[in-house]
């Protein structure tokens, strides 16, 4: 399987590569470098491009034939959407756009999107089924959903996709060659280790008075590693001819921001400073996947907890205090 993958110098999509290559696959990443690091990549075809470029897309699809388009590049910050939400519809949506178009009129039709939770907005009910209803609460979401949404109106011209809605990444390698960057980190893993074992600040813990066991929010969070296995099987029920489909991507069990903290006091033997603010605009009380859907189409089920995802997040940032200027190219 030859696959494009966007946004994969990126942290999930570095690991997306990583597993295409360790089976057996070939990969070429097309990235802006807005968030991603070449460092990560190690031995594989690269071009520097924005997938809203249309004569980029061309021209590396000219040059690299491929079986299947894995798009991962897009904005991801909720809240930086909320400030700026045009930029999310540009680049999220109207890339994804742009890249369905030149990828059909290459000849290629075999698509995994990558989507995410934050469709469904605040849940009805948990754990949360793809058949639940998607209410939005950012522009980030929002623009996610509309990502979605276009895919079926290309069925007509050929386009057979996967749409994998992820719930929170976090975790590293397990060999500790790639990880997440913790400079612009927002999301909560990385950030607790700036903050615990860098020269981070002290850990912002928005709302206690939630109705959760703790008072702090609950979130599904996925080993990086699982969730990048969960895409090369997606890309393979493609290329096969398998019916599109929308899959949740998570391990079916929540963890509480004050859980996430306790694991990662455990796993350093430091304790993570904190300061407790108010709830912020958007965030849902708790968010868990059920997962079943993939594991019966996919055979596809996380391996990973808590406990592996933080104690690989901790080996990744002991190994790289100074960021990716630490960094060595993963071996192929």
């Amino acid at each position: 399987m030859r696959a494009l993958v966007t946004g994969g110098a990126g942290y999930i999509g570095s690991h997306v590569v990583r597993e295409l290559s360790m089976g057996g696959h070939t990969a070429v990443v097309l990235d802006d470098l807005s968030n991603g690091h070449v460092e990560l990549l190690g031995d594989v075809a690269f071009r520097q491009g924005d997938v809203r470029d249309a004569e980029t897309v061309r021209a590396v699809l000219r040059e690299h034939p491929v079986d299947v388009v894995i798009h991962l590049a897009a904005l991801k910050s909720p809240f930086e959407s909320i400030r700026d939400p045009g930029r999310y519809f540009d680049v999220n949506v109207n890339g994804t756009r742009v890249l369905i178009d030149e990828m059909l009129a290459a000849g290629v039709g075999a698509f995994v999107l990558s989507s995410s939770c934050a469709v469904y907005g605040v849940p009805e009910r948990l754990p949360i089924d793809e058949d639940a209803p998607t209410h939005p609460t950012t522009p980030y979401g929002e623009s996610k959903l509309l990502m979605e949404r276009m895919l079926p109106w290309y069925e007509a011209r050929g386009l057979r996709w996967a749409a994998l809605r992820y719930f929170n990444a976090a975790g590293a390698a397990a060999d500790g060659t790639i990880g997440e960057s913790w400079d612009d980190a927002v999301n909560l893993v990385p950030v607790v280790l700036r903050a615990t074992i860098g020269d981070g600040p002290p850990v912002r813990v928005f709302g206690t008075d939630y109705p959760t066991p703790d008072g702090t929010a609950v979130r599904d969070y996925i080993h990086v590693s699982d969730l990048a296995d969960a895409h090369v099987l997606a890309a393979e029920r493609v290329i096969r001819g398998g019916e599109t489909i929308t899959l949740n991507l998570g391990t079916g069990t929540g963890s509480s921001v004050a859980e996430v903290v306790a694991a990662v006091e455990a796993a350093t033997g430091r304790r993570v400073p904190r300061v407790l603010e108010d709830r912020r605009p958007g965030d849902p009380p708790a968010v868990w996947a059920d997962p079943t859907r993939a594991e019966m189409t996919l055979g596809w089920r996380a391996t990973r907890g808590l406990r592996e995802i933080i104690e690989s997040a901790v080996a990744w940032h002991q190994g790289h205090l100074h960021g990716f200027r630490d960094a060595r190219p993963p071996q192929r």
